[in-house]
């Protein structure tokens, strides 16, 4: 059994944006009650990331430490069309994820207590970003 859902995701710039309830919703409306939930994100500059959800201050320390690892606007990248944070979203997109899979148990996400489910934007801009929720079981 397969359930497959979009959800478009308006960002508001650089930053984690929690999208766990839209998970566990997907997950209820498929009707699945053991199997698998695989979301993707269909970009280059944005990415998932499974993290704290209960202190912001974890997905502030890692802001921190990516501006740190991958500076906006290093002379290093010669990929900078659409400004000095071109390069680095793309890097960053790619030391995170851009699919997970989580499992599903009794028809919820099996997430531990304090595990939230991140769009991560690493545009200093706003977009529109697309996900894909596919849950089967």
């Amino acid at each position: 059994m397969f359930h497959q859902v979009n959800l478009d995701i308006r960002t508001s710039g650089r930053g984690t944006h929690e999208i766990t309830g839209e998970i566990e919703s997907a997950i209820r409306a498929s009707g699945i009650k053991i199997g698998l939930c695989h979301i993707f994100v269909a970009h280059t500059s944005a990415s998932l990331v499974v993290c704290e959800n209960a202190d912001p201050q974890v997905r502030r320390d890692l802001e921190a430490f990516l501006e740190r690892l991958v500076p906006d606007g290093d002379a290093l990248f010669r990929h900078t069309a659409e400004g000095p944070d071109d390069m680095p979203a793309h890097i960053r997109s790619i030391l995170t994820q851009s699919a997970i899979t989580i499992p599903i148990r009794e028809g919820r996400s099996a997430l531990g207590t304090w595990q939230g489910i991140f769009l991560y934007e690493h545009r200093y801009h706003a977009h529109l970003r697309h996900i894909t929720i596919t849950a089967y079981g």
